[in-house]
């Protein structure tokens, strides 16, 4: 294969190369030994010598050298595992370079002639490989030839995938190609004569839609911040839609949250990410949310195929998709029939004999003596055999899963459980009963010993009995565990209210978390002893909500109850440190302790936070605001005549909220709330998307005539305040006042009872046709909007927070955050990637730092400021690697907090500086930058050090804090946070005042040296070069009439102080000297167009680092 050319210095270092064939140029070798026989000296020899020495040379036992003639140094252009396959690349060298080689005069030219075409050679295989991995490989390795030379990206920038369309030019139509890649967007055409070219980051996407006008029939409409642009005409319009809002989605995903939102491994690599790749992974997520299976399932096989269906006796048809620890089959119409098989509980898959009533049969028996049938697999062989494997290693994991558990149990003493309960009362003996609460793993549902008492509760006891009978005669008919059929009939029964005695069982057959609790026994047991004890934010909150979680019930008014929901929180809280606890994460807890035993509860938790509602706690509640903007948009679907009648969609959104982050439990009576659970828990996020436009749909009339955001609250909360179930059908009447207000506003009707299976029915029969691929498609584009709102607003925070210490307009400042944002991006998509995590893993962990989580959003390391530097700064520089040396002296000035990186607010306040502050100041700022920190010993490794800036009083939390100057003692944790403020503003005031270090003669020199490298092409060029010899002279004097004074007490004694005979000067005696010339104080008085400088950098930004990142990847 073909190297990136490497130099070697001896051709026949001690003698382990034979050459086999050469010529003037190139060298054909082949390793000593290798071929002979194995007892040989030489060949021992060698292969003891490559053992130690040169590892990959046992690989490759052939290679060729590129040679100069009359030089020593040759390189290594190619190598081989067999000889034929190194004559080739020979063959290939002798007649197509060896004849053109001749006519080169200067050897050395014809030598980096060769580097060339092989490196060429090189990236021609590297597009070979990945066309061949397209459907098309011709085609797309022309289009990836034209893509790199149209737009001059870096060969990182991996092409997806390109389609022809046309792109409107206000009315007019552009006919060219539209080229997706990992990070942009790009159309070039070429007609009559006119080029049009666009690049476009998927960064700077904020909307994809699909649009309809009188020009066009249909077509994509691409949002960015600055402009719109519509593309049609596509021959696949449906598809290059999807792989647009897949791609956008990814990168925003990769680029804005990569800590906060789950993102697949294979596409956090970028250079992995294909056509192929992007189409299975759409199928992934919508199997994923289909079935609800953890994020970490992977997807193998999907097979077109019909299963036995006993309770219809046929055969279904439909789709069987194999994941690492599941066979999952669907109907073609979704919803219909669904089936769920934990490979965990699968005792066998086996080929049955194929005859024309059932081609090609599979049998699936499970342990538990039930068997499921498959027919019309294709392929069947191999599919067999993957599931065959995948199953005997999940067999192989249980199994020693299940030696290590018993080998601990031996030795352990088992842990203790409490299946009995405390009273409420308190006794003696309180602190110990408590810590036997905090730690005892309760071994039943709280609903068993606490019973809340329900108005209307005698009736409801006779429909517990037969919902049980019925639900017995479905799991006749239709199986009882995770792999039962569930079809539209067990929605019926679901919608019904499930009783009581059966809610935990069917909510953990439902999520199947009983899969997960059966393959970690001991787990939480496990958690709760470690996390038990442990203080932290997460904790803190959770003591504070903990007595806030259905204060109403009596299994909460218990310490027994208060204490269960303690564990389970803490203990997920410990589980998953990344989302820790979030707000309505303990209604939803107190909910699943009711009806499901502790730690059964515990792994429901894990299901709905981790599965059924990813993305919903994390820090910013991404996931839920996603599905908000879903449900406006399913409502300008489903609803249209709402939505014409009120436009803006996102109040009745907020409203909204918190049906979807408590899943109605904050605002249906509780048995109500309960019913939607049980839908939640058989359909997932469906049915809340399905209920919602039903309430929303039964309110249309009077939300319509709504005139304020109030008013629609009002109506909706009365709605479901009035909505009953079965088992409390007489809803507690409103007080007097609330009957008053509701008489006295006509706007408001009092709202008729409703009971909640009559309104789960209207939803699913109404809006049956919702399904989750859908679902999943909205969430796809709708994410790109919420996460740019989000980068919107943490724009305006950061401007706010940086312009009132700054004189750059706001025009300007907002386009700095976009070349600082824009900089932080390019590394991201084609920089050290290594170095670039580095940072980004720096600017999040380092959350105790000082810094705010807007100052931490974005922060340049040292390289990416360079780049900045040099579009941004005001003065040019005689060469660039002086150019280097100040920014490099710049950058450790700036980096104050240790942490080696720049704040957005240290940058604009350095360019403040440079742009907008006096002479006196501008002065100040270059006399820092040459004496230490910035200037250090040696300019080729800058320090990284920067100066100390601390508070005199350090922060203790529950300790002892040190007496102030006014001799208060501060306690309080408030006031210990305002103090240390405090000290850090007057710490600033004093460095302000305190004058500034002396500059010695070696730092003067280098002053000096910025100052003549600042005036290189300056229409006044010679006058300022004549007024700073002019100062310089002057400060020389001066610093030599001090050094004379000072030393000569120095030698009036022995001379053993005398031996620095450096003399100094200060900031201020440089600043007096530089005003008494004229030149220099225009020079420095004289505005810089900054506005002009931003609009140069937009322009050259990109082209400039993408060349240089090119340059280095070619080098390296």
């Amino acid at each position: 294969m073909w190297l990136n050319p490497e130099e070697v210095l001896l051709k026949n270092a001690l003698k382990l190369w034979v050459t086999a064939r050469s010529n003037d140029f190139f060298l054909l070798q082949k390793r000593r030994g290798h071929g002979e026989h194995a007892n040989k000296i030489t060949g021992l020899l060698v292969g003891a010598l490559d053992t130690v020495l040169d590892s990959n040379a046992r690989v490759t036992p052939f290679r060729i050298l590129l040679q100069v003639p009359g030089s020593q140094i040759s390189w290594v252009i190619a190598s081989g595992a067999t000889i034929e396959e190194v004559n080739k690349h020979w063959d290939w060298l002798v007649h197509n370079l060896l004849q053109s080689l001749s006519v080169f005069e200067n050897k050395e030219d014809a030598a980096s002639f060769v580097k060339g075409k092989v490196k060429g050679l090189i990236a021609e295989e590297v597009r070979g490989r990945q066309a061949a991995q397209e459907e098309d490989p011709e085609k797309f390795r022309e289009a990836l030839l034209k893509f790199e030379l149209h737009f001059g990206l870096p060969s990182s920038e991996k092409l997806v995938t390109y389609y022809s369309c046309c792109c409107w030019k206000g009315r007019v139509p552009r006919q060219g190609f539209l080229y997706l890649s990992v990070n942009h967007m790009a159309f070039y055409s070429f007609l009559l004569g006119k080029e049009v070219k666009l690049v476009i980051p998927w960064a700077e996407v904020t909307r994809l839609e699909r649009v309809s006008t009188a020009l066009m029939t249909e077509a994509i409409r691409v949002t960015t911040r600055k402009r719109q642009r519509e593309f049609s005409m596509f021959l696949n319009l449906d598809e290059a839609f999807g792989v647009m809002g897949q791609l956008a989605d990814i990168t925003l995903r990769r680029l804005l949250d990569s800590v906060g939102l789950e993102l697949d491994r294979v596409l956090q690599q970028t250079a992995r990410i294909t056509k192929r790749i992007l189409e299975e992974q759409a199928i992934r997520e919508y199997v994923l949310a289909l079935f609800r299976l953890p994020r970490s399932e992977k997807l193998y096989e999907v097979a077109s195929c019909s299963a036995w269906t006993p309770h219809s006796r046929s055969h279904t048809a439909g789709t069987l998709y194999t994941t690492d620890a599941y066979l999952c089959f669907s109907s073609r119409e979704e919803g219909s029939c669904t089936l769920l098989i934990p490979l965990s509980e699968v005792l066998s898959i086996e080929k049955a004999e194929s005859t024309s009533a059932l081609p090609n049969p599979v049998i699936v028996s499970m342990r538990t003596k039930k068997a499921f049938q498959l027919i019309d697999l294709q392929d069947r062989d191999d599919l067999v055999e993957s599931m065959n494997s995948r199953l005997r290693t999940l067999q192989w994991k249980h199994s020693v899963f299940r030696s290590r558990k018993g080998s601990r149990r031996s030795v352990a003493s088992p842990t203790p459980y409490y299946t009995f309960y405390y009273d409420a009362g308190l006794s003696d003996e309180e602190e110990v009963e408590e810590q036997v609460l905090r730690n005892t793993v309760n071994s039943e549902a709280l609903m068993t010993a606490f019973h809340q008492s329900q108005p209307g509760g005698n009736g409801n006891k006779s429909m517990e009995p037969v919902k049980e009978r019925l639900w017995e005669d479905h799991f006749t008919e239709f199986g009882r565990g995770v792999h039962m059929f569930r079809t539209e009939k067990i929605q019926k029964l679901v919608a019904m209210g499930i009783p009581e005695s059966l809610r935990g069982e069917l909510w953990m057959t439902f999520s199947d978390a009983c899969s997960e609790l059966d393959s970690h026994q001991g787990y939480y047991a496990g958690l709760v002893q470690k996390s038990m004890g442990h203080s932290n934010l997460a904790t803190d909150e959770i003591e504070r909500d903990l007595h806030r979680s259905l204060p109403d019930h009596p299994a909460f008014q218990n310490p027994t109850g208060i204490a269960a929901l303690r564990r389970v929180l803490t203990a997920y809280a410990h589980r998953n440190p990344k989302i820790g606890y979030c707000q309505s994460m303990n209604i939803l807890a107190s909910v699943l302790l009711l009806y499901a035993k502790e730690e059964e509860a515990f792994w429901l938790l894990v299901a709905v936070c981790e599965r059924m509602l990813p993305d919903y706690f994390n820090r910013r509640v991404i996931g839920a605001q996603v599905d908000q903007s879903v449900f406006e948009e399913l409502i300008r679907e489903r609803l249209p005549e709402l939505a014409e009648q009120v436009p803006d969609l996102s109040a009745l959104s907020s409203v909204s909220l918190s049906w979807f982050l408590t899943l109605f439990l904050s605002v249906l009576p509780f048995q109500s709330a309960v019913c939607v659970v049980d839908c939640f828990f058989f359909q997932g996020i469906k049915s809340i998307f399905q209920l919602g436009l039903a309430v929303l749909d039964a309110n249309a009339a009077q939300l319509s005539a709504c005139t304020d955001d109030g008013q629609a609250l009002m109506i909706l909360t009365s709605f479901l305040d009035q909505v009953g179930s079965e088992e409390s059908p007489c809803v507690s009447p409103p007080p007097p006042a609330a009957e008053e207000n509701s008489c006295g506003d006509t706007n408001i009707p009092v709202a008729r009872h409703t009971n909640i299976t009559d309104l789960i029915s209207e939803a699913l029969a109404k809006f049956r046709d919702l399904t989750v691929r859908h679902i999943e498609r909205l969430r796809c584009l709708h994410r790109v909007r919420v996460l740019q709102a989000h980068e919107d607003t943490i724009k305006e925070n950061t401007l706010r927070l940086v312009s009132p210490d700054v004189s750059i307009s706001p025009e300007n400042l907002s386009d700095l955050y976009d070349l600082f944002k824009t900089e932080h991006f390019i590394t991201l998509y084609w920089g050290d990637s290594s170095s670039a995590a580095a940072a980004e893993a720096a600017a999040w962990q380092q959350g105790d730092s000082g810094h705010s989580f807007v100052e931490r959003q974005y922060r340049l390391d040292r390289p990416q400021f360079k780049s900045l530097y040099g579009l941004l700064a005001p003065w040019p520089s005689g060469s660039s690697q002086h150019t280097d040396t100040l920014s490099n002296r710049t950058f450790t000035l700036l980096a104050l907090d240790r942490d080696n990186l720049v704040t957005f607010k240290e940058f604009a306040s350095w360019l403040d500086t440079l742009y907008c502050e006096e002479l006196n100041e501008k002065i100040r700022f270059l006399y820092r930058l040459h004496i230490p920190p910035a200037l250090t010993e040696s300019e080729d490794e800058p320090s990284l050090k920067s100066p100390l800036l601390s508070t005199s009083r350090p922060l203790y939390v529950n300790k002892e804090t040190p007496v102030s100057e006014s001799e208060e003692v501060v306690k309080d944790y408030q006031e210990q946070l305002k103090q240390m403020l405090q000290d850090l503003v007057k710490e600033k005031e004093k460095d302000a005042d305190k004058p500034l270090p002396l500059m010695n003669q070696r730092e003067f020199i280098q002053f000096c040296k910025t100052l003549y490298s600042m005036f290189h092409g300056d229409p006044e060029e010679n006058d300022l070069f004549q007024a700073i010899a002019t100062v310089t002279s002057l400060v020389l004097q001066i610093g030599e009439a001090g050094h004379r004074e000072q030393t000569k007490p120095t030698a009036a004694s022995d001379g053993a102080l005398a031996a620095d005979d450096e003399w100094t000067v200060s900031y201020a005696q440089i600043l007096a000297s530089l005003l008494t010339e004229q030149a220099l104080v225009n020079f420095f008085e004289k505005p810089a167009d900054l506005t002009e400088r931003i609009a140069q950098a937009k322009r050259n930004q990109y082209q400039q680092r993408a060349g240089l990142l090119t340059l280095q990847r070619g080098t390296s």
